[in-house]
């Protein structure tokens, strides 16, 4: 019983993807234009930025 309850709430906000999205994007640009440690972290500092606007959605429309 636990673990569908945890799955359930798992699927309600599949924010987390939004970092290795970001990371993956980010090293893509980052070989792209010859610079693959900028484009690392700018890739990870967005997908944090899109996991907590996606977070923040989330709480707002349970509201």
């Amino acid at each position: 019983m636990a673990k569908s309850e945890n799955r359930q709430k798992q699927n309600e906000n599949p924010g987390g993807l939004f970092i290795p999205a970001g990371v993956l994007l980010g090293l893509g640009f980052g070989f792209l234009f010859n610079n693959i440690a900028a484009g690392l972290f700018i890739g990870l500092g967005s997908g944090f930025v899109g996991f907590a606007v996606s977070e923040f959605a989330m709480k707002k429309k349970k509201k």
